[in-house]
């Protein structure tokens, strides 16, 4: 991609205030920053390390016993949890249950199991959050691609960045571009608006970058082009949090090249 001075003052100025964006985003008060804690739910009510409260799960229902002396409060009414309280939820799905102190509990089930995770809004990690780290901006990774959907999606099992947690991705096409005269071809998921979103691995996963990223696209023209920005890689939440339960891109979206684009390792 050829740029002049002036156009990539106006691209490196619009990247910016992606960045700006991002970093306010993740900076949020309940954000992926705060996690501090992953708990399975035993069968037989018990305490988990670090959270009041006696906790289990029979069939599909979690339930949590809790005394006054506990300060456990309800966040869907604000009241104080004495006695027993119970909630039932889908894989997949989490809820955001009771509080203590600047700790929100959230509970959620995965892999058919139901957990628990901490959110602290005074974790180090968000306190001391200084913005995550990114390479220059890059207009040589910008690049026009061609989505060629499928006739139908397509399932595949995925790890994650929980190897207790498998996967699915809902593949819906192909994203095929250019780069240094070489073609390359990714598999992508429906994004937000129409957009399509790319989970990749390159030679750059644990070494200057996590171990892999994603990138939004932008929603395919009439004609089928979108635009490949790199520099718009970003981390999933597993990059910041041991407690993550982040996606891994299929093993085919694996770009045998270093992709010096986007958020680097926050954590290196």
């Amino acid at each position: 991609m050829s740029t002049n001075i002036a156009e990539l003052d106006r691209l490196t100025q619009r990247w910016e205030r992606f960045r700006t964006g991002r970093n306010t985003s993740l900076a949020g008060p309940d954000g992926w920053l705060t996690l501090t804690s992953f708990q399975w739910l035993p069968a037989a009510p018990s305490r988990l390390t670090g959270v009041p409260g006696l906790w289990s799960f029979e069939g599909t229902t979690a339930s949590l016993t809790a005394t006054a002396e506990d300060h456990l409060t309800l966040l869907s009414s604000g009241q104080p949890v004495v006695g027993t309280i119970t909630a039932e939820l889908a894989d997949e799905e989490s809820l955001k249950w009771v509080s203590y102190g600047s700790v929100v509990v959230e509970l959620g089930v995965r892999a058919n199991r139901y957990m628990i995770r901490t959110r602290d809004s005074q974790s180090p990690t968000l306190v001391d959050f200084p913005g995550v780290p990114v390479f220059d901006y890059d207009p040589e990774l910008v690049v026009t691609g061609t989505f060629t959907p499928y006739a139908e999606p397509r399932e595949e099992v995925i790890k994650t960045a929980n190897p207790e947690v498998p996967g699915r991705a809902v593949l819906v096409g192909e994203v095929s571009f250019e780069l240094a005269g070489i073609n390359y071809t990714l598999a992508a998921e429906e994004g937000s608006l129409g957009s399509l979103v790319v989970a990749f691995n390159d030679a750059t996963n644990n070494d200057t970058t996590s171990h892999w990223r994603k990138v939004e696209l932008t929603r395919p023209r009439p004609d089928g082009t979108v635009l490949v920005d790199f520099n718009r890689s970003i981390n999933y939440p597993s990059a910041f949090t041991d407690y993550g339960t982040c996606p891994a891109p299929i093993l085919t979206n694996t770009l045998p090249f270093a992709v010096e684009a986007g958020e680097r390792d926050p954590r290196n």
